[in-house]
């Protein structure tokens, strides 16, 4: 049942967010009233992956090495900081045409690293694709992209920093869950 969920919660969440992409007639005949379906979509792809991911039973793929979890930990704040405003408002990024999708797919990544059960690999390894088909759908059909020039170093340091401590409280969120994510 709760496999179901959590593969039901993935195929939602590519569903949702490729809507626009795959039907793209369809979205717009749904006008601004579309915005607030698809959202809801996306909420509830979130609360069945939660579900699904939570009810599953461990179903060991592989044991990870306990020194992953450093990698994991650099990895999240690459991530953070790619998802952050950082591309928009940074120099270190104004290049890079994918930022969020690249730092979701280092997230994805990430958690593969320390997770070495089956419902994570369903998970994360579905966002991680996702995120790459969603990077290679988008190219296809924008072939021509101007890159960001306006960002300063400045900028960069405060979302790294930003970005460092948003990682401590997301860990204190992980810790409340029943994860802690920091080596002990």
């Amino acid at each position: 049942m709760y496999w179901i969920v959590l593969i039901l919660g993935v195929a939602l969440w590519w569903g949702a967010h490729l809507f626009k992409r795959v039907a793209p007639e369809r979205r717009a005949a749904m006008g601004d009233g579309g915005k607030g379906m698809v959202a809801g979509a996306i909420a509830l792809s979130i609360l069945l992956m939660i579900i699904g991911f939570r009810g599953t039973p461990y179903v060991d793929v592989w044991n990870p090495p306990g020194f992953v979890i450093h990698i994991n930990n650099l990895l999240m704040v690459i991530a953070i900081y790619m998802l952050s405003p950082a591309p928009k408002r940074g120099k270190l990024l104004q290049g890079m045409r994918h930022p969020m999708l690249t730092g979701f797919g280092v997230w994805a990544v990430a958690h593969l690293l320390v997770n070495g059960d089956l419902s994570s690999v369903i998970m994360f390894g579905g966002l991680l694709v996702w995120a790459i088909m969603t990077a290679r759908i988008v190219n296809k059909a924008e072939p021509t992209w101007t890159p960001n020039t306006d960002g300063t170093l400045a900028k960069d340091g405060m979302f790294l920093a930003g970005s460092v401590v948003l990682l401590g409280v997301i860990g204190m969120i992980h810790n409340l869950l029943g994860k802690w994510p920091f080596p002990s």
